[in-house]
């Protein structure tokens, strides 16, 4: 049976720093790389929308989220920390817990940087089983590939081969900006998930 638009929704929940941007692009191929669909606060530009409210109706339409936590440094300029992510986390894991129906049933992958570094600064989800990168995008995918397997409708392609497809897919991606006449640094989340879906689709694992 086919997946609802709801079960194969993932919100990905990240810093979009420049960065971490590495470890987000690395995330967003391998989610769609095992047949999901990466959902984000970037793929909706409104500025007569409250952010807070568009992650509201983001969420609702997720069963499985991805919360990176790993970005606790205090901002230079302002001299805090960010804290985004982890109230990003929390209204995720209060649709879970307090929604009806089908919010009940959501799932989530929580990352960080070292896997328990987050009880320094985040010991209210002490028992979750955390996840490290260690801002290394191949690590990134192992942990949201192997996460997935457990939603996937078939086998997936192992960590090693899908890291592999990635590098592959970066190799290839200036010719694909060259083709459609984007700058790498023009390049927003919507136009990155169409050039991610479509090498995908002509370059499939199975």
């Amino acid at each position: 049976m086919a997946r609802s638009a709801y079960d194969q929704s993932v919100f990905v929940n990240a810093p979009f720093d420049p960065d971490y941007a590495p470890v987000f692009d690395a995330v967003i191929f391998a989610i769609h790389d095992c047949g999901f669909v990466a959902r984000c606060a970037l793929e909706e530009d409104d500025s007569a929308r409250v952010r807070v409210e568009k992650i509201y109706a983001i969420i609702s339409e997720c069963r499985l989220g991805v919360h990176d936590v790993s970005r606790t440094e205090l901002d230079p300029a302002l001299g805090l920390p960010r804290f985004n992510m982890p109230l990003e986390l929390g209204i995720f894991l209060g649709a879970r817990q307090f929604g009806r129906g089908r919010q009940r049933e959501k799932r989530c992958l929580v990352l960080d940087r070292e896997r328990f570094r987050y009880q320094a600064y985040l010991s209210d989800i002490s028992g979750q089983d955390i996840k490290a990168h260690g801002d290394e995008p191949a690590r990134a995918i192992r942990a949201v590939r192997n996460w997935l397997s457990s939603f996937a409708d078939a086998m997936l392609p192992g960590a090693t081969k899908m890291a592999e497809r990635y590098a592959l897919f970066l190799s290839e991606l200036p010719d694909l900006l060259d083709e459609v006449g984007i700058e790498r640094d023009e390049l927003i989340y919507n136009e990155y998930t169409t050039l991610v879906v479509g090498w995908q689709k002509v370059n499939p694992w199975g």
